[in-house]
């Protein structure tokens, strides 16, 4: 005996048939890249400009017709700097987006469970914005990659040559930073160089996260008595300390990371004796891209000033370099080919290419520039020029 379904379930069903059908055809209609970030919560100042600025520069290429022909499509999940919130953006992202490409960007603390979830679905696996885990260095983890501007170890080898160079006299050198993991490796690294350098290492103030004064940790490093201090932490442990040595009456010489405000802080505090070393060229240095990324951040309509974004337009360039170079229809598998043997014009943001190799997912030579306020010139100047360091195994 025939059953006829009633029309409404009928034509329900139908609708759900050809929903399933086409649900791959329109996967295929663009490159999909999914990110998993911390776009709100306490950690969102750090990290949400970098997919805003993602995002707009992603927005641009589409207008310009896309990439091979294809428009990009970025998927946005916000972890809120929570692991658990990580695991289940990467599975989502994954399972039901089909991404060719996982963003992170957030706190080290997300990147176990996207590392697993990565491995599992053979998508890689790429930091933008957050730290770059030893992991993309060479030798490097197959699935895991990272164009983040800051890398604990080399920026410590920097900032100690640095101060070597434009020493006087000789140095005796303190040390800042958050007691937190990533930052006291740096500062350990840090003492290490100083010390092969001949410098001598006077003290060491490791501060709490929530730190409501600093005053107490900035005093026993003044009692040292260094003529130089180096911080390497999130900028807000970085400035309260060196605010609190000019309030304590130091008048020494202070090396920073330069994070996404740093650049704005220096007007800011305006002190000569504040400098910040970093890979991202400043605004002040006034490269072509930096006209570029004034207007698309002006017609994005950001919340985020210009200066805050850099880190995030290097991220669409790296992306849209590495999709010109995977065949459609695309797969994680070619778009991880073509990250294997991605070499990236940076256009003046940083002091040459980002390049990675099949054994080298960081980049093969890190670039440094230093930066101080000059009260002479009422304004931002450049002290060192970009200075090459080679990423070796």
């Amino acid at each position: 005996m025939t059953r006829t379904l009633p029309a409404s379930l009928a034509l329900g069903l139908a609708l759900a048939l050809a929903a399933v059908a086409s649900a791959p055809v329109r996967a295929q209609d663009a490159y999909v890249v999914g990110v998993s970030a911390a776009m709100t919560g306490p950690q969102a100042g750090t990290y949400a400009p970098v997919i805003d600025a993602l995002k707009a520069y992603l927005d641009h290429i589409n207008g310009k017709g896309g990439i091979n022909g294809k428009p990009v499509r970025l998927v946005i999940q916000d972890n809120q700097a929570e692991p658990s919130r990580a695991a289940a953006d990467a599975k989502k992202l994954v399972s039901q987006d089909r991404v060719l490409i996982l963003i992170n960007t957030s706190l080290s603390s997300t990147y176990a469970p996207m590392v697993a979830e990565s491995k599992r679905a053979g998508v890689p696996l790429y930091y933008a914005g957050a730290v770059c885990p030893n992991e993309t260095f060479p030798t490097a983890d197959p699935l895991q990659f990272c164009s983040t501007a800051f890398s604990a170890n080399l920026d410590s080898q920097a900032a100690m040559q640095f101060i070597r160079s434009q020493a006087k006299e000789p140095v005796r050198v303190g040390f800042a930073a958050m007691a937190i993991p990533v930052a006291r490796a740096g500062i350990e690294h840090a003492e290490s160089v100083a010390k092969s350098l001949g410098m001598t290492v006077v003290d060491r103030q490791l501060t709490p996260p929530p730190t409501p004064d600093y005053t107490p940790f900035a005093t026993k490093l003044k009692e040292a008595n260094p003529n130089w201090v180096f911080s390497w932490s999130p900028w807000v442990s970085q400035i309260r300390t060196f605010e609190a040595l000019r309030r304590l009456g130091w008048t020494g010489n202070y090396v920073t990371w330069a994070h996404n405000n740093a650049e704005d802080e220096l007007a800011r505090i305006r002190d000569p004796g504040l400098y910040v070393i970093g890979t991202n060229a400043l605004f002040q240095d006034d490269v072509p891209m930096h006209a570029e990324i004034r207007a698309v951040t002006h017609r994005a309509d950001l919340k985020y000033p210009a200066t805050y974004v850099t880190e995030g337009f290097i991220t669409g360039l790296v992306i849209e370099q590495v999709l010109k170079a995977t065949p459609w229809p695309p797969t994680p598998q070619k778009a991880l080919a073509a990250m294997n043997a991605v070499k990236v014009d940076l256009k003046g943001l940083r002091g040459g290419p980002l390049e990675w190799t099949p054994d080298n997912h960081f980049r093969t030579r890190q670039y440094y520039r230093v930066w101080r306020w000059d009260p002479a010139r009422n304004a931002v100047v450049r002290v060192q020029d970009w200075t090459p360091l080679d990423v070796k195994r």
